[in-house]
Formats: structure tokens, C-alpha cells, sequence
């Protein structure tokens, strides 16, 4: 019988049971290629984890999966497999390679704990989403106060800007009518300076944390002038699920991206299979 072990964390947050879960399998070596989308369903996280030996210039190689699929790049499962691998490597950066190439992650810590991780993100594209006016009727009816973008830095997020945090938190989209628009990203975000809240509905379901949509965020800001390059967002998501996260982001330039936060280990099992 194969034994396949892993690793619960928390991420986006101090707190356990708070934050974004994501399931780490520390070393998938020996799990069969068909196994991997499996597990990710069994677990029924939105993202797992699946680490290997380096095969170019990281400390380990990373795989992606959603319930349903494999993605070259995601946020929470970037940082939080960093949390889970850097402690017992005693390391102060760890290089994590993923589909869209390596992702550097600074890490600080007190004494010998990690307490906050750092990672430069993949250069996004971005364009005018082309069905904007299908997306608000989806949310309600609302109204954009900036362009309705697209960005894609490994997977696609879609931006729309409300006026209020009370009209983010009241949202009640249609996400059969979300799903359709195809697999992208719906974040919907409200705040001023450098204090903001985000909601994300993707394929059905919201997400509590989002590490790749907060990066874009910061440059979504940035480039249409609510704040200036090199500021450092305070991002909340999650309250809604009741699994509050704190995502920091901050864009100094259009292809150097930056998101940060905490993470928290809360479990370790294995599957026996």
C-alpha cells in the first residue's frame, strides 16, 4: 500500500481556520500522473499542491490543481507551499518553480518561526474584457467606476470596480451567468488609498483568498491612477465565507509585481491508496 503524505496550511492569514486552505504533498515523486487530479478532488480544496525535484533554477518544482485542473501559476498555493518547504530547509528565500516560470519568495521570520513570506509574481498581460456588459448583469446590475480589464499572469482575473465596500459585501451574482463568460476570474473590489476589500467568483463558487488577483489589483490601480506605482495595498477578502484573509500586494512597475502575507501549518495526514 502507497503512503502519500501532506500537509494542511492556511493561507493569507495568522489565525487557523481563517485564510485560504491549501493541501501540500511534500514529495510526489511516487504518486502515479493519474493520481494527481484525484487527490485534488478528494481533498476539495480550490488549489493542491504537488512538490518534485528542481529541474532548472528553484529549490523544488511545483504543480498546480484546481478540483478540476491543472494551472501553471496560483498565489496561495505559491506562498503557502513556501511556508510548508522553507522552514525545514532553514532557508531565507525559496525558489519555486511553477508553469509560468520561477517565483522567487522572501521570507521573514522571528526566531525560527516564518511569519510573513514575500513573492514576486509573474508580469501579467491585460486588455479590455470583451463581454463587460454580460459580466455586470451577472453581478446584479452594477456599475464599474474603472475599465472592466482582463489580466492573465497565469490565470485570468477580470476586475470591476464598486463604490462602496457595503456594495461588495451586499453582492449576489448569478454564477451560472459568471460561469458562462468561461473560466475567468470576477474580482470586485471597493476602498480608497491603500485599504481595500475584494470579492472573487470563479466556475461556481467564491474564492476566500486570491494571491494571483491581488497583484493585478495593485497594477490595475496603479495604471488608471487611484494610487501610484510602488504603494503598498492592505487587501481583505473572504468575510463573506466567514475564512477572513489579509493579502499585501504592491505593484512598482508593470513587470515587477509583489504579494505578500501570512500562512499557518493546521494539519498533516497522508492517504493510503
Amino acid at each position: 500500500m502507497a503512503r502519500f503524505r501532506y500537509v494542511v496550511v492556511d493561507v493569507f492569514t495568522d489565525e487557523p481556520l481563517q485564510g485560504n486552505q491549501l493541501a501540500v504533498f511534500t514529495d510526489a515523486r511516487e504518486i502515479p500522473e493519474h493520481q494527481l487530479q484525484r487527490l485534488a478532488r478528494e481533498l476539495n480544496f480550490s488549489e493542491t499542491t504537488f512538490v518534485y525535484p528542481p529541474e532548472a533554477d528553484g529549490h523544488v518544482r511545483m504543480r498546480i490543481f484546481t478540483t478540476t485542473t491543472e494551472v501553471p501559476f496560483a498565489g496561495h498555493p505559491t506562498l503557502g507551499t513556501a511556508f510548508v518547504l522553507a522552514g525545514p530547509l532553514q532557508l531565507v528565500e525559496i525558489r519555486l518553480e511553477t508553469g509560468r516560470g520561477t517565483i522567487p519568495v522572501e521570507l521573514e521570520r522571528e526566531g525560527a518561526r516564518i511569519v510573513f513570506g514575500w513573492m514576486r509574481q509573474p508580469a501579467p498581460s491585460f486588455e479590455q474584457f470583451a463581454h463587460a456588459d454580460e459580466l455586470l448583469a451577472g453581478l446584479g446590475g452594477v456599475e464599474s467606476q474603472l475599465p472592466v480589464e482582463v489580466y492573465d499572469n497565469g490565470i485570468r482575473h477580470v476586475y470591476v470596480a464598486l463604490g462602496s465596500r457595503d456594495e461588495v459585501a451586499a453582492l449576489e451574482p448569478d454564477l451560472a451567468a459568471l460561469r458562462r463568460l468561461g473560466l475567468v476570474g470576477v474580482n470586485c473590489f471597493a476602498g480608497e488609498g491603500t485599504s481595500w476589500k475584494t470579492r472573487m467568483f470563479i466556475d461556481g463558487w467564491e474564492d476566500p483568498a486570491t494571491g494571483s488577483a491581488a497583484g493585478p489589483l495593485a497594477l490595475h490601480l496603479a495604471r488608471h491612477g487611484r494610487i501610484a506605482f510602488g504603494d503598498q495595498l492592505e487587501i481583505v477578502q473572504g468575510e463573506e465565507l466567514k475564512r477572513r484573509s489579509l493579502l499585501y500586494a504592491t505593484a512598482h512597475s508593470e513587470d515587477d509585481i509583489r504579494v505578500g502575507g501570512s500562512a499557518v501549518v493546521v494539519a498533516r495526514g497522508e492517504f493510503q491508496l
